[in-house]
């Protein structure tokens, strides 16, 4: 089950012999990457180091039980350590989601329910600011609309976190707060209802990561180079030498062409600069088509009938349909204690990604 863990050790290595190494971080780019890498690794090294440890220790305990059965309780104690750092490496080697440690823009809109899921929409709102401050994140409202009543009919807000360091596996803002999105339905007396009766409304959450600024690397190898004769009016080399140049990006088929520049060398610099800026722009319409598919797909219309979680006051009872997760501690989830019912989603996806592998 284990057998990759030795080549992701000697890659650990690596990365730690590089980042020693002052010139690397002279690209603070590629040193913050190679830093995020170093910080995936670290986790599984060490569990794996202990696992080995004590399936070691194991060995050994059994030799001397051999001769003392006072050491079979160490056996045992061993044996059980073992299994909980199988358990904890077989989770730390599930494949991650690249964009885990990524900032998000969270928005929360109101749905089904008038005045009352607006109330409600501040409520979610109040309840993810408060979590954000538990676990030690960064908040800021960008955009709002108030209602008259004192809630929100549409907020967003970035969620970041503190600093440039990187998040411990499994413990940044999107790996927490993807789970959030989609269909969210309360059950309580709205404060504009005058006979007492439970009101069913609904908000809709919204997660996407935060965009960040999109390099494009070009590899060589996927460049096809054509250089021809330049045409129209110019200077001596115009139509005399093959100084006109063509460019093809061969996994996306963009084309990029100078001819202005008097030598071949410039025209195929400033092609060059073309077709990075033209890899660019697609490379942003993608990312942004996707983060759309991802918008749309965690809230298709802000109904009722489409929930993924439900917040019931007269029981004081929250409940998440995706995995089963109920409890009756809603006013403290509102107020931001929110670690058990995100950590019952993590457990349920991992589980799905386990079974998916084995």
């Amino acid at each position: 089950m284990f057998e990759a863990v030795e080549e992701l050790i000697g890659e650990h290595a690596d990365l730690e012999k590089r980042l020693a190494d002052p010139s690397v971080h002279t690209d603070q780019a590629n040193a913050r990457r190679l830093n995020k890498r170093y910080a995936e690794l670290t986790p599984i090294v060490g569990t794996y180091r202990a696992w080995k440890q004590t399936g070691d220790d194991i060995d050994t305990a059994r030799e001397f039980a051999a001769d003392d059965p006072d050491f079979a309780a160490e056996v045992k104690v061993l044996e059980s350590q073992r299994e909980v750092l199988t358990e904890k490496l077989r989770l730390l080697l599930i494949p991650r989601d690249p964009s885990d440690d990524k900032d998000v823009i969270l928005e929360i809109k109101a749905g089904a329910g008038g005045d009352e899921s607006a109330l409600f929409a501040g409520d979610l709102l109040r309840m993810y600011l408060r979590y954000a401050e538990r676990v030690g994140w960064k908040t800021e409202i960008i955009d709002s609309t108030e209602s008259e009543l004192g809630g929100y009919k549409d907020v967003q807000v970035a969620v970041k976190t503190k600093g440039n360091a990187t998040p411990e596996p499994g413990q940044g803002v999107w790996a927490r707060l993807k789970y959030e999105g989609g269909v969210h339905r309360v059950q309580r007396v709205p404060a504009t209802e005058s006979q007492g009766r439970i009101h069913t409304s609904a908000a809709g959450v919204l997660v996407t990561p935060e965009a960040e600024e999109i390099d494009v690397e070009i590899n060589p190898n996927d460049l096809r180079i054509d250089v021809y004769r330049s045409s129209g009016p110019g200077g001596q080399s115009v139509n005399t030498t093959d100084s006109a140049v063509r460019i093809t990006h061969l996994p996306t088929g963009v084309v990029a062409s100078c001819q202005n520049e008097k030598s071949q060398l410039q025209n195929k610099e400033q092609a060059l600069r073309i077709l990075r800026s033209r890899l660019l722009a697609a490379a942003q319409e993608k990312a942004e088509a996707e983060a759309a598919d991802a918008r749309r797909s965690q809230v298709r219309t802000v109904d009722r009938s489409e929930k993924i979680r439900t917040y019931n006051f007269p029981e004081n009872r929250i409940s998440d349909h995706r995995v089963g997760f109920k409890a009756y501690n809603l006013d403290q989830v509102l107020d931001g204690e929110l670690d058990a019912v995100i950590q019952a989603c993590v457990d349920a996806d991992s589980a799905a990604k386990l079974a998916a592998t084995s």
